[in-house]
């Protein structure tokens, strides 16, 4: 698969101290992979409006549809991530889209490869809960198998780390989203711009 990739050696994505040896930098990542970005964060969004909203109401038929919303997102973000993984592994190393120290490079890996399996072991962890809980999971009205069998205590724990991993993931998200901004603003390149579709328009 082929990318529309630039090489530069004097703009604000090549600094002092970068890896010199990537001969070029893409203008933008493939559409499918800004599609899949986008959608996972939009569902992101939509679930935790729906678990946050749900704690300030007291109606039970919306608490239960909002519950509802918010355990559909999740497996939504399940198939989602699996989707997204399996294209990333179908298109494999992508080039970059600044040039950026080592260190800060295998951070930025680090925290992908973090994202990517909270992204993936979050939903399941809620699929069990919900099956320790003897709450038949479904997914858009589809009942799904159940991961473990009924079991009061389980599910207690499995909710103590549903919340725990949410945090987590909270934070990696907010850390993404600075650094993505601080690319932008600061360094001026073009990691933001190659994940945003209006991007492609602005090489």
């Amino acid at each position: 698969m082929q990318w529309q990739t630039h090489a530069t050696s004097n703009d604000a994505s090549s600094p002092i101290g970068a890896d010199a040896s990537v001969p070029a930098l893409a203008l933008h990542r493939p559409m499918m992979l800004i599609v899949l970005h986008w959608l996972t964060f939009l569902i992101l969004v939509i679930g935790l409006t729906c678990i946050l909203t749900r704690e300030l109401l007291d109606g039970r038929a919306v608490r239960q549809w909002l519950l509802d919303a918010h355990r559909d997102c999740g497996l939504s973000i399940l198939v989602l991530t699996v989707c997204r993984l399996g294209y990333r592994f179908r298109l494999g190393r992508l080039p970059p889209t600044a040039r950026m120290p080592r260190l800060q490079h295998l951070a930025a890996s680090a925290t992908h490869a973090a994202m990517y399996l909270l992204l993936l072991a979050q939903p399941v962890i809620g699929w069990a809960m919900s099956s320790a809980a003897d709450k038949p999971p479904h997914l858009f009205g589809f009942s799904l198998p159940y991961l473990v069998a009924p079991d009061e205590d389980l599910a207690d724990r499995l909710a103590i780390w549903h919340a725990d991993v949410a945090w987590v993931l909270l934070s990696l998200i907010v850390m993404h989203i600075a650094a993505a901004l601080w690319h932008h603003f600061f360094r001026r390149d073009r990691v933001l711009r190659a994940m945003w579709p209006a991007g492609r328009r602005a090489p």
